[in-house]
């Protein structure tokens, strides 16, 4: 089964590979169509996956991510529409120069060929991504989790009725509908005809790709994600930016974790906090060195933060407390806990943030805005993969540019070298 998927898949990418980008962004409009006057079809499989999640005892977090509505559903058709906006970057010459060989050298981008997308919970992801491998003239291959099998069968139904009517090859978009883990270690091993695999969701599925794929692995998408509040910062705008970044969507990757509080303003800064945030459901986990801020707060709203919770990607209204002595001892901290996905400052001295930019190695460095930014829509990227938080190839929200690689031509004039 899965060997055929994959020789199907890298069939239809060569001709995919060809399509004029009229077409691609064609099929693209027509699925943002579909998806809506579809709606019923898909909210109903949805929600009997919803429900079947509930019975099972999934948490809050992992339901919210499963979860399509109407408004979704908008703005996933929405996404759809940007992409087609997008350039498309198939094509696309750089670093063209003449040599002193007589050679004209350019570099040309072209499709990677088949993609391979592991992920759980999230179903627009189903459309995100495969929307973004249509565009770019990649075959693609997905493999979503079992708890949402229903509305991924909706969806990619809606995908291939709208690359029938733009004469697509349905082959360029596979969808594995059954949970059986042999099937996924199946997947892992067809470097034959995988250019890449990117699976989204817990860090133990992430490792286990990483120890079990012999296709290279984009690793990324796990975000213990950090702002550091400097003396010099306005309070009230900070206090804005953390609740946006912990309350707007708590759910997913890039929503904060831990707050690192400068000492000079711990004592007015602290309690404006836990009040606000306390107003829309959070609860915290304080450091020892903040809990003499907030001893007029009683637990379960301030709890003792225990040896690991520095090392946890909440996923929900739980906030991480600390108090620093400056920017050296909050640089430190993201050091040692952050993943690399997302982390900011707020702060009103210059020197600090562009030290703060320069020594904070992550995907995604923010000065005085809030994490929630981290995604390919708002940067302007349409829509994303996966949030890469490795080196190589791609780094951060990848979009359209980083599922292409490149050739390089040369043009002579019968050119033979001496």
């Amino acid at each position: 089964m899965i060997k055929t998927m994959c020789n199907q898949a890298k069939k239809a990418s060569h001709q995919l590979a060809l399509a004029a980008s009229s077409q691609k962004n064609a099929c693209l409009l027509v699925l943002a169509d579909l998806i809506w006057q579809e709606r019923q079809e898909i909210l109903s499989a949805n929600q009997g996956d919803v429900q079947r999640a509930e019975k099972a005892g999934l948490s809050p977090a992992l339901i919210d991510r499963l979860m399509l509505n109407e408004s979704r559903l908008q703005g996933i058709a929405a996404s759809l529409r940007d992409i087609a906006d997008l350039p498309d970057p198939v094509g696309k010459i750089f670093d063209e120069k003449d040599l002193p060989n007589g050679l004209h050298l350019y570099k040309q981008r072209v499709p990677i060929g088949v993609l391979a997308v592991i992920y759980e919970s999230r179903p627009n992801v189903t459309i995100e991504v495969a929307a973004l491998a249509l565009k770019t003239g990649n075959a693609i291959i997905l493999r979503g989790g079992s708890e949402t099998i229903a509305t991924n069968q909706a969806l990619v139904a809606t995908i291939h009725a709208a690359m029938r009517q733009s004469g697509l090859p349905v082959e360029a978009v596979q969808f594995i509908d059954n949970p059986d883990r042999a099937l996924m270690n199946e997947l892992l091993k067809m470097h034959d005809t995988i250019g890449m695999l990117i699976p989204r969701g817990s860090n133990k599925l992430h490792e286990f790709c990483r120890e079990n794929s012999t296709i290279p692995v984009i690793i990324g998408g796990i975000g213990i994600c950090h702002l550091y509040v400097d003396e010099s910062a306005s309070q009230g705008d900070s206090l804005k930016v953390i609740q946006n970044a912990k309350v707007q969507r708590p759910t997913v990757c890039n929503a904060l974790d831990t707050v690192l509080v400068h000492r000079s303003i711990a004592a007015s800064f602290l309690p404006p906090l836990v009040e606000l945030l306390e107003k829309d459901g959070v609860t915290f986990r304080a450091h020892e060195n903040a809990q003499a801020y907030l001893q007029k707060f009683s637990t379960p709203l301030v709890q003792p933060a225990g040896p690991e919770d520095f090392d946890i990607e909440w996923l929900s209204l739980v906030l991480g407390i600390k108090v620093v002595g400056g920017l050296e001892e909050a640089l430190a901290h993201i050091a040692a806990h952050s993943t690399g996905h997302s982390d900011g400052i707020l702060t009103e001295n210059t020197e600090h943030a562009k030290a703060f930019i320069a020594q904070v190695d992550s995907a995604a460095v923010y000065v005085n805005a809030s994490t929630r930014y981290t995604d390919g829509g708002q940067f302007g990227l349409g829509a994303e993969v996966a949030v890469s938080t490795q080196r190589l190839h791609a780094r951060g929200p990848m979009a359209l540019e980083e599922l292409t690689t490149y050739k390089w031509v040369a043009q002579g004039s019968y050119s033979v070298r001496p």
